[in-house]
C-alpha cells in the first residue's frame, strides 16, 4: 500500500465504521501496527477485540500498552505509566496463551518480525519459541520496570517532602528567631532539638535523592535528570525560606543540614557552656561581696584577678553590646567604689588636706563610673535584652523585674553618694584656700580677704599680708603654709603705721624670699605710691626657728620687684629692673 493509500485506508477507518457500522478487518490494522503507528491503530484494536479473540492482536495490544508506558511521565503520572504496564503484561500474558504453532503457521505475515534463519538448517522462518521467549522477557521486564517505577517515585517523593519538611522546620526557626545571633543567644534544648531534627529530615532528604538517582540510572530514559546543587545559608535572616521544584533539571537546594550542624555545634560547644560560665563569673562576684561586707576589707585586688577578658571575647561573638557584662561592670564598679571607702576610711579624719582631696577625688571618680555603667544599663536595654539572656537572668536575678529593681537601687545609691562626696569635696578644696590658727582664719588669696590682707602667697609655701586692727592701725604678718593648713611658722611684726594702713591696702603690696633649706625668711611690704617722693617699705627678717628678727623701715626710690640674698655676708638686695637697695644682714642700709 503506497503512501496515500494508506491515508485513505486509515481516513475509511475512522469515518465510515462510525457513520455506517463497518466491520474493521484486522489486516487493515496491520497495516499500522507494522509501521508502528501503534497510537492511530489503538482504538481500531480495541474495538477489534470486542469482538474477536486474536492472538496477534493481543500481542499488539501488549506492545502498544508498553510503548505508551515509556511515553508517560514516570513522576507525575505514575499510576498512569503503572497501569499501562499492567495493562500490557495482561495483553502479552493473553497472547502467550493462545499463540500456538497453528496460528503461527496460518498467520505468519502477522509475525514476521520473528523471522529468524535457523542456525541448524540456514533457512528463515518464525518460531514458536521465539515469539514465546520474547513474550516472557517483555513481562519480565516490564514486572521489574513497574518495580523500578514505583521505587523511583518513593524516593522522589521521600527527597521532595523531606525537603519540604526541612523548609517548613527552618522556615518555623526563622520565624521564632529572625537571624543567627538571636538564635543563638535565645537558643534552648528544645531549639537544640529542632535543630537536630532539621539536619536528620535533610540527611533523609539527601540520601533519599541519591537512591532516586540511583534509580534513574537503573530504569533508563526518564525524561528527568535533575542536578543536586547545594548552597549554603549564610544570612538565614535573607537565606533559606525559598522552596525547591524537584521537577526541574536545575535542583538549587538549600544545605540545611549544614546550617543546622554548624548551630547546634556552636550551641553545645559554645553558647551553653558560656551561659555557665556566666552564671558562676556572677557567683565569684557576689562572693567578693559577701567579703566586703562581712570582713569590711577591700576587695580591689581580687576583682583584679577576676577580670574575664577570655568571657567578654567570647560573648562579643554573639553580640556586640552583651547585657551580662555591663551588669559585671555594674558590680564590680560598686565593690571598687565600697572597696575605696574602706581604703580611705583611715584618712576621713586626717588633716592633711591634700590627701583628703586626692581620696575625694578618687572617689569621686568611682563614683562617676558606677553612675556611668549604670545609666548604660536603662529600662528599655534590659526589656530590649532580657529575652536574649533569660538564663542567666533567672538563675541570677529570678527575672527582669528585679534586675531593673537592682540596677536603680545602686543608681541611686551612687546619686546619693556624689551628693555627699561633692559636698565633701567642696568644702575640702574650700580649706586649701585658708590658714586656721585657732579661732582664726587666715585666706590665702585676696577675694577672700577679711581682717586678714593678703599681699603675697607663694603657692604650698607661705603667705604674706597685713592684719588690721582698726582703720589707723595695721601689723604685718607671715605664716607657712603646711598640708594640715596649720602654721608651722607664723609672725606677726610691726609696720610702717603711717604709710600701711586699712585705706592703703589697694596700693599695698608684697614680696618675700627664703633660704633654699626654709630656714630664713625675708618679708618686704611696701607702697606702689609715692608719699614724698618716696616709696614706703618695711622688711621683716624671720627665723623659722626663732621667729621674728627685727623689722625695719625705709624708704625707697623706685617700685621694688626682686628680693636676693648673699648666703656668703647675709646681705639682701632688692631690686627692680635698673635699681637695687642693699640691706645687711641687721637691717642696716649699706647702699
Amino acid at each position: 500500500m503506497n503512501k496515500f493509500g494508506l491515508i485513505a485506508f486509515v481516513s475509511s477507518l475512522i469515518f465510515v465504521p462510525s457513520v455506517f457500522g463497518q466491520k474493521v478487518k484486522y489486516k487493515d490494522i496491520f497495516q499500522l501496527l507494522s509501521s508502528k503507528q501503534y497510537e492511530q491503530a489503538e482504538p481500531f484494536l480495541k474495538r477489534y477485540l470486542k469482538e474477536n479473540d486474536d492472538p496477534s492482536a493481543y500481542l499488539y495490544m501488549g506492545i502498544i500498552y508498553q510503548e505508551k508506558s515509556t511515553k508517560t511521565d514516570v513522576l507525575k503520572q505514575t499510576p498512569m505509566a503503572i497501569s499501562f504496564m499492567d495493562s500490557a503484561i495482561f495483553f502479552y500474558s493473553k497472547a502467550y496463551t493462545v499463540i500456538d504453532e497453528k496460528e503461527v503457521r496460518r498467520n505468519k505475515e502477522y509475525y514476521q518480525v520473528y523471522n529468524r534463519r535457523d542456525l541448524r538448517t540456514g533457512e528463515f522462518g518464525v518460531k514458536l519459541s521465539d515469539i514465546q521467549f520474547d513474550i516472557d522477557k517483555k513481562k519480565e521486564s516490564l514486572k521489574e520496570r513497574i518495580d523500578k517505577v514505583r521505587m523511583l517515585k518513593h524516593y522522589f517523593v521521600l527527597a521532595d517532602s523531606m525537603y519540604k519538611k526541612s523548609n517548613a522546620l527552618f522556615v518555623s526557626i526563622r520565624n521564632k528567631y529572625g537571624n543567627e545571633r538571636t538564635l543563638l543567644l535565645r537558643a534552648d534544648e528544645n531549639t537544640v532539638k529542632q535543630l537536630s531534627s532539621l539536619s536528620s529530615k535533610f540527611d533523609s532528604c539527601a540520601k533519599a535523592f541519591d537512591s532516586y538517582k540511583s534509580m534513574t540510572t537503573n530504569l533508563g530514559r526518564t525524561g528527568y535528570n535533575q542536578i543536586w546543587s547545594l548552597t549554603a545559608i549564610e544570612n538565614m535572616e535573607k537565606q533559606g525560606a525559598e522552596k525547591a521544584d524537584f521537577y526541574h533539571d536545575d535542583l538549587i537546594v538549600w544545605d540545611y543540614k549544614k546550617f543546622a550542624d554548624e548551630k547546634k555545634t556552636a550551641l553545645e560547644k559554645e553558647v551553653f557552656p558560656m551561659r555557665e560560665h556566666l552564671i558562676s563569673y556572677d557567683v565569684e562576684i557576689n562572693k567578693l561581696r559577701d567579703k566586703l561586707s562581712a570582713d569590711s576589707v577591700s576587695v580591689r585586688n581580687d576583682l583584679t584577678k577576676l577580670i574575664d577578658k577570655l568571657l567578654y571575647d567570647q560573648l562579643k561573638k554573639f553580640d556586640d553590646d552583651p547585657l551580662p557584662m555591663d551588669i559585671f561592670s555594674l558590680k564590680t564598679a560598686d565593690l571598687e567604689y565600697r572597696s575605696v571607702l574602706i581604703d580611705n576610711k583611715k584618712l576621713q579624719d586626717t588633716s592633711d588636706v591634700h590627701l583628703r582631696i586626692r581620696a575625694l577625688e578618687n572617689e569621686m571618680k568611682l563614683l562617676n563610673k558606677l553612675d556611668s555603667v549604670a545609666n548604660r544599663i536603662s529600662v528599655e536595654k534590659v526589656e530590649q535584652k532580657a529575652p536574649d539572656y533569660e538564663h542567666f537572668i533567672i538563675n541570677t536575678y529570678s527575672n527582669a523585674t528585679v534586675l531593673k529593681s537592682y540596677v536603680k537601687t545602686l543608681k541611686d545609691y551612687a546619686a546619693r553618694q556624689t551628693i555627699e562626696k561633692q559636698h565633701a569635696l567642696a568644702t575640702a578644696k574650700k580649706a586649701m584656700d585658708w590658714i586656721v590658727d585657732g579661732a582664726d582664719s587666715i585666706p590665702l588669696h585676696p577675694p577672700f580677704a577679711n581682717e586678714y590682707k593678703p599681699l603675697f602667697t607663694a603657692e604650698e609655701k607661705f603667705t604674706v599680708g597685713l592684719h588690721v586692727n582698726d582703720s589707723v592701725n595695721a601689723d604685718g604678718y607671715f605664716y607657712t603654709i603646711t598640708p594640715t593648713r596649720k602654721p608651722e611658722v607664723k609672725v606677726m611684726f610691726p609696720v610702717d603705721k603711717t604709710s600701711f594702713k586699712e585705706k592703703m591696702i589697694p596700693v599695698t603690696k608684697g614680696l618675700s624670699f627664703s633660704d633654699a633649706g626654709g630656714q630664713i625668711y625675708y618679708v618686704l611690704v611696701y607702697s606702689d605710691q609715692l608719699a614724698k617722693d618716696k616709696y614706703p617699705a618695711t622688711l621683716a627678717k624671720i627665723y623659722r626657728s626663732d621667729g621674728l628678727a627685727w623689722s625695719n623701715n625705709y624708704q625707697l626710690t623706685f617700685v621694688p620687684k626682686e628680693l636676693n640674698l648673699r648666703p656668703d655676708t647675709g646681705e639682701l638686695t632688692i631690686k627692680n629692673d635698673t635699681q637695687m637697695t642693699v640691706i645687711d644682714k641687721n637691717g642696716k642700709v649699706l647702699r
